[in-house]
């Protein structure tokens, strides 16, 4: 059976003649389409025969006692044709630009936000050669990579000092290892969440090896449960954002001002994870207030830790920022080489905050200018989309904010509901094929488009992609 299969398939040097692959091979290289052909041919080994179990006794013969064929349609220019179109396969980036259309600002699964042209005019800028990133250009002398991003949110939040890491699970872990080790850290019974990916704040306490102390109830916790918690072996209290989930009804919360306040009083520090760091108030767009770096800092807090992805708008980073004892103790871990950003992620992350201290924000980092989008503008470009899509028609919705950030919090918009063509799963697996892939979700059993989160320079690959669906 084996030498019977071996005769009826090509060899790899005949596929590699063929000219989908000599074609390929001229762009691509022999290396990768030498892997490919081998590939496709292993596959079609096993296909044809999976198993000596699953083979007849009688040589040549295949499964069912007949003699081996190659079935219809496998021959060698198919085969050669499966071989190139894999071997582009693997040349191409699997981590590509996609049209976020579901209304999701802060989406994980697509990247979080885009950044503002700034950030990417940062990035590019050290990118493509050295950079000041550990150097001091005034003494001639090394520098510290965190000096960059102090000296902006010194300017910014006017705090004493800050680093930064890789992501705001870093800066939670590297600050209770670094301040608590060894020691208990008091939390609300209500804090002690889970948040995207397992992080969970009980297992995060043990592997920092600081012990976790809960203290009130899953709805209700007082000022007087922290002053009574706080011992000998206190190194800490600490505030949890709950960031993808809220707890309404009969509730009680302590302010971070009380907090702070109860465990100075006792000398031992205050922390607040606050998850996703909003500079700007979420309020003035009708949406619950999502509490804010400045209030933190003003409250006294010894150290604030905080994302910059979310509705910061810059690159993922954790930051800690708040008092320079509490801070430098966070720096001179050993952990925090592990954790600490390249020179592209400190560019991008100081251009953003930039845009903060030039009071632009609002206009150029894209999550404000789509959380801040009047209504009558995501109208007017869903009814300009609906003209260029025939059967279409927009219809009311809600955009989400996401990301761990506001949670159950929507802004009214304007969708675009495509024409009901077979199910919404299949016309949503359509556009995702697109040459530009486009990512919707559905809303009462069929496709909708929300303009909130399509930017305006994307819009014609956009109506090219839907046009393709009806070409």
């Amino acid at each position: 059976m084996p030498a019977d299969i071996a005769r009826l398939l090509p060899s790899v040097d005949e596929l590699l003649r063929q000219p989908p692959l000599s074609e390929a091979e001229s762009q691509l290289g022999h290396g990768v389409v030498l892997r490919a052909a081998r590939r496709v041919l292993d596959a079609r080994r096993q296909h044809l025969f999976p198993s000596p179990a699953a083979a007849g006794e009688g040589k040549g013969e295949g499964p069912r006692g007949g003699r081996v064929s190659l079935p219809e349609g496998q021959g060698v220019d198919t085969l050669a044709a499966e071989a190139a179109k894999l071997a582009w396969q693997t040349v191409t980036p699997s981590l590509r630009n996609v049209i976020n259309a579901t209304g999701v600002v802060i989406h994980t699964n697509l990247g979080r936000v885009p950044l503002s042209e700034s950030a990417i005019e940062a990035m590019s800028a050290v990118a493509r050669g050295y950079s000041t990133l550990e150097f001091n250009l005034g003494s001639g002398g090394r520098g510290d990579r965190q000096d960059h991003i102090q000296r902006t949110l010194q300017e910014v939040l006017g705090v004493e000092a800050a680093v930064v890491v890789n992501n705001n699970a870093s800066a939670v872990l590297l600050a209770l290892t670094a301040l608590a080790k060894g020691k208990e850290v008091v939390v609300s019974r209500s804090q002690a969440v889970e948040i995207g990916g397992g992080f969970r704040i009980p297992d995060v306490m043990r592997r920092s090896g600081a012990k976790l102390v809960e203290v009130g109830t899953t709805n209700r916790t007082y000022v007087r449960d922290y002053e009574e918690a706080i011992g000998d072996r206190t190194a800490a209290v600490m505030r949890v954002h709950s960031s993808n989930f809220r707890v309404i009804g009969f509730t009680a919360a302590v302010e971070i001002e009380d907090m702070a306040a109860a465990a100075h009083a006792r000398s031992v520090l205050a922390i607040d994870d606050l998850g996703s760091g909003a500079l700007i108030d979420t309020a003035q767009f009708g949406l619950m207030r999502e509490p804010m770096v400045q209030a933190s800092v003003a409250a006294g807090v010894d150290l604030i830790c905080f994302s910059g992805d979310k509705l910061l708008g810059g690159p993922q980073a954790g930051i800690i920022a708040g008092k320079k004892e509490a801070v430098d103790r966070c720096k001179r871990d050993p952990l925090m080489r592990a954790m600490r950003t390249d020179k592209v992620t400190m560019a991008a992350l100081q251009a953003t905050l930039l845009e903060y201290l030039k009071g632009r924000a609002m206009h150029t980092l894209p999550v404000w200018r789509m959380i801040g989008c009047p209504l009558e503008d995501l109208g007017a470009r869903a009814e300009r989309w609906a003209a260029r899509v025939p059967g279409s028609e927009v219809v009311e919705g809600r955009s989400a904010i996401g990301g761990g950030s506001l949670p159950e919090e929507t802004l009214p918009t304007a969708l675009l509901r495509l024409p009901r063509s077979g199910t919404p799963q299949r016309h949503l697996a359509r556009l995702r094929a697109c040459s530009t892939p486009v990512i919707a979700r559905v809303q009462d059993d069929a496709v909708v488009l929300d303009p909130r989160t399509v930017a305006d320079s994307e819009e014609p690959a956009l109506l090219a992609s839907l046009a393709s669906l009806h070409a």
